[in-house]
């Protein structure tokens, strides 16, 4: 029996299977025993499995260890994540960083920072993850979904600009899947639109666009370093920006509304904040994290080349486009569109399915966010009601 197959010949087989336990249950059998797939009983494709994730070593064991050993465990009493701080914003070539404790924190931080509550909108794609979404609502302000371009899954800019209002008080892009949105044109519409622009980078981490690292483009650029991250510390976030006086801000809102230690940013007391800090554990497992993070960029992208070279004999599978200007992704998550009218019908998720029985993770990736249920009710939410009025709900 053929144990191996090439990807061509795996998902036609995918494809295959699919139709017929569409059409005729388990009754269906291909007509060769030697390209019988998975799904219907026969032997995976990929046998080896996957690497674990995340990858450490001794460097990490000694890195919690010398924190936990030094007594000094938070932010304020130690000095660690000040040098996470400095070393993360030299490597992406950023003026200033601050280390926050999720992804999601980091843009609470940027918006509270920015004093967006109730009666302000702000413009976001549809398809991401839902902590895009969660952080404005959170806020009380009101979050316009438009929709993404098809080709790339990134927000379509053209019609972020049709939702701009007098109301607009940011516009927050997500580099899905690591590779950048369209950057030159978001900035211009900021720009025209007098609106900051805020990066969801969570997931794109080291991603350019035209040689220059992501995050660094608008006024600030959140980081996630959630465990699934190409760089994490199991929960973790951060800020990146250039704007000297925006980071102060964003310390001070982080930091239940309290200045800076000696060895962080912020001045001010006693405003609107919460405490969103990174601790000494986290920083210093990044810090051994970051050690490994280029070479894994690189292998991601010589992987990824590879990958794309091989489906592009195989029509219906559509690897996302990239926009001119970017020059390099994270691929966080390699993404591709599924055209199932060459696969004689076969659902998207039967294909999934089938992938994953011959030993292929694959997930059909993120619902529709404007179809939600949690996502629709907003428009019955009595403190929306109240705050934007039954005609803006609607």
């Amino acid at each position: 029996m053929k144990q191996k197959f090439n990807r061509r010949e795996f998902i036609s087989m995918a494809a295959a299977a699919g139709t017929g336990l569409a059409v005729a249950g388990p009754n269906f059998a291909l007509g060769q025993e030697s390209k019988k797939p998975a799904i219907l009983g026969g032997s995976k494709a990929y046998t080896s499995g996957f690497s674990a994730w995340p990858l450490f070593d001794d460097l990490e064991e000694k890195a919690l260890v010398s924190v936990l050993k030094s007594g000094n465990w938070g932010r304020l009493n130690g000095p660690v994540v000040a040098e996470f701080e400095k070393a993360y914003a030299g490597l992406n070539g950023a003026g200033h960083c601050l280390g926050v404790s999720s992804g999601t924190a980091a843009l609470t931080t940027i918006l509270g920072a920015l004093g967006i509550g109730p009666g302000d909108e702000v413009v976001i794609p549809v398809y991401t993850f839902i902590a895009t979404y969660n952080v404005v609502v959170l806020n009380y302000a009101l979050p316009i979904l438009v929709d993404t371009d098809i080709e790339t899954f990134q927000i379509d800019v053209k019609k972020a600009e049709a939702a701009v209002t007098a109301q607009t008080k940011a516009i927050m892009p997500v580099h899905i899947g690591g590779t950048p949105a369209d950057i030159d044109a978001l900035i211009r519409l900021g720009e025209k639109a007098g609106i900051p622009i805020i990066e969801d980078a969570c997931q794109a981490h080291l991603a350019e666009w035209k040689g220059k690292k992501v995050g660094n483009f608008g006024l600030a650029g959140a980081f996630s370093f959630q465990s699934s991250k190409n760089l994490n510390c199991a929960e973790g976030g951060a800020i990146l920006t250039n704007d000297a006086d925006f980071v102060r801000a964003c310390y001070t809102f982080h930091n239940q509304g309290q200045g800076g230690t000696g060895t962080s940013y912020g001045t001010g007391s006693g405003t609107r904040a919460t405490n969103l800090r990174l601790t000494e554990f986290q920083g210093n497992l990044l810090l051994a994290q970051m050690t490994r993070l280029q070479q894994q960029v690189e292998t991601r992208t010589e992987n990824a080349k590879y990958l794309t070279e091989l489906l592009a004999d195989i029509p219906g599978i559509e690897p996302a486009k990239w926009y001119p200007g970017t020059t390099r992704s994270a691929y966080h998550l390699y993404m591709f569109r599924y055209l199932k009218e060459h696969f004689h019908g076969l659902s998207r998720g039967k294909f999934v399915e089938a992938l994953n029985a011959e030993g292929i993770p694959c997930d059909p990736g993120y619902g529709q966010m404007n179809r939600d249920a949690y996502v629709t009710g907003l428009a019955s939410n009595p403190h929306y009601l109240r705050i934007y009025g039954e005609k803006t709900m609607k």
